[in-house]
């Protein structure tokens, strides 16, 4: 279906990725699939370059988490709110830090692409949750298969000064702020124990990576 929606436009399609995702790998499924898909790709004349493919989460795999800047542009009808309250302007300082209030909140979003490719090209990542609205709460959850969760480790990274405005002024409570917010980490990646281990390792040289919880038996995000 693909190379015909390309072939509508007069172009002419020259490669194909796959895309296979499963939460229990079928060798004898997977074999017919990928056959079919070989066979598509001859039929069309293009070449079959690679794929990605989605493995099976188990108990014990890992979260890692990427950093923000920030916001990245959710919550911020609280932040509206709580700046309002506060009395402050967007150029009036953010307290305690040497930046002002409207670079901490206009701070752009982080684009990860690179990052996570460079990851993935490696081995061994299961799943990726992008930390939007909803924060870990809504977005962790939907990477799993049914009867799994994730353990969240509190402290186990820096929370950005800005969020930490926003709960004092906003008199939000810590459920909230979670649920409203990134609170300092855009991406996380569950991936196997090995995996997790070279990650945290290779990013000591270049980006910075937490390991900040586990995968559980269970459903939903739970604190330790």
């Amino acid at each position: 279906m693909s190379v015909n929606d390309i072939v509508t436009s007069g172009a002419k399609p020259l490669f194909f990725l796959d895309y296979f995702a499963t939460s229990h790998l079928d060798d004898d499924l997977a074999e017919k699939v990928i056959k079919g898909i070989v066979d598509g790709c001859q039929q069309s004349d293009c070449a079959l370059l690679g794929g990605e493919w989605i493995y099976c989460i188990k108990v014990g795999d890992v979260l890692i988490g990427l950093p923000s800047s920030g916001v990245h542009s959710n919550g911020f009808s609280l932040v509206r709110r709580v700046l309002k309250q506060s009395g402050l302007s967007l150029k009036d300082q953010l307290p305690g830090e040497t930046i002002t209030l409207g670079e901490a909140l206009i701070a752009p979003t982080v684009i990860y692409v690179k990052q996570v490719l460079e990851i993935i090209n490696k081995g061994g990542v299961k799943g990726i949750a992008h930390i939007t609205g909803g924060g870990f709460i809504d977005n962790i959850p939907r990477v799993f298969p049914k009867g799994f969760g994730a353990n969240i480790y509190e402290g186990s990274w820096a929370i950005p000064p800005v969020f930490k405005w926003i709960q004092e002024g906003g008199r939000t409570e810590d459920a909230e702020m979670m649920r409203t917010f990134n609170m300092g980490i855009g991406m996380v990646l569950v991936v196997s124990p090995e995996a997790a281990d070279r990650i945290l390792r290779e990013g000591q040289k270049s980006s910075i990576a937490y390991r900040i919880g586990e995968v559980v038996k269970g459903d939903g995000v739970s604190y330790c």
